[in-house]
């Protein structure tokens, strides 16, 4: 693949930075009055659709039933597993705090990477981000105090999603997807969309919806998420897997969550306690020593 231009990584970084760092409270306002599978089901079919319609307007190869295959198999990893997990959680962890915890996204990426066949064994600066960044989450959560506000059934579940995202940005860089990162990012997002819609009917949510409830705070959540969060800010993703590092691409990681928890805080009338700012401070330390030390290595 040619050099992409400084512009265009700029503005594809602007987005992962930005745009994902503000989909937290997306997510929080969609999820008051829309039920959570359908509105992520509905977010990433139309966003999927709408993907199709922008990659069927350049020139690419086909994909092979092979490479539709394994980029639904990403999709599911990181729409479905991770995005998931964020959205279940929100109902458990205020928006801010479920950004800081995805933080950590770049610590199960070392892992991984080191435990695949013929992985990369982490450096010592590496295993000191790794040890640091344990220490951020258990200042975050705190499990040894019965008043924490965090409950620990939702840092569970965002520790799941974390290792499916993790697990899917890493398994993208090393399996057959379509040359056309365009149509990659529309398979991806409509495979998640189609298992998200189908769970929502298993668990009859389009059921026991209230249209006239859905407030207007959801649906500008939902709109925003299927423009910015996916159509922009997904498909920037998976351009920058391929043109970048894993190492560079993850640093959003560290951008995010500074993000989410002032907008969190500003907006949805989120807690900055002094512990979440320590915690952050460290998590967020822990991500660039990692980052640092493998873009180096």
């Amino acid at each position: 693949m040619p050099k992409p231009s400084r512009g265009k990584l700029v503005a594809a970084f602007a987005a992962i930075y930005i745009i994902w760092g503000s989909t937290y409270l997306g997510i929080l306002l969609a999820i008051q009055t829309i039920p959570p599978l359908l509105m992520a089901g509905t977010r990433f079919f139309i966003a999927g659709l709408i993907l199709f319609a922008l990659a069927k307007r350049g020139q690419y190869k086909p994909a092979t039933l092979k490479q539709w295959r394994n980029a639904a198999i990403i999709g599911l990893l990181l729409l479905v597993g991770g995005n998931g997990a964020v959205v279940f959680s929100e109902r458990m962890v205020p928006s801010g705090l479920a950004a800081l915890l995805v933080a950590v996204v770049p610590i199960w990426v070392v892992l991984i990477d080191w435990a695949r066949p013929r992985g990369k064994k982490p450096t010592l600066p590496i295993i000191g981000g790794l040890v640091l960044g344990v220490i951020g989450l258990l200042v975050l959560v705190n499990p040894f105090s019965s008043s924490s506000e965090i409950r620990f059934a939702g840092v569970i579940l965002l520790m799941f999603g974390t290792v499916s995202w993790a697990g899917g940005s890493v398994l993208a860089q090393h399996i057959d997807l379509p040359k056309s990162a365009a149509l990659a990012t529309a398979i991806e997002t409509l495979a998640a969309g189609v298992v998200y819609l189908t769970l929502s009917l298993i668990m009859q949510e389009p059921m026991h919806l209230d249209l006239a409830s859905v407030s207007a705070k959801s649906i500008g959540g939902m709109i925003f998420l299927i423009t910015f969060g996916s159509v922009v800010a997904f498909s920037a993703y998976v351009w920058l897997l391929k043109v970048s590092t894993p190492a560079k691409v993850s640093t959003y990681a560290y951008v995010n969550p500074v993000v989410a928890l002032l907008l969190g805080w500003t907006f949805a009338g989120e807690s900055l306690s002094i512990r979440t700012l320590v915690a952050s401070a460290i998590i967020i330390s822990a991500v660039a020593l990692i980052t640092v030390a493998r873009s180096s290595a």
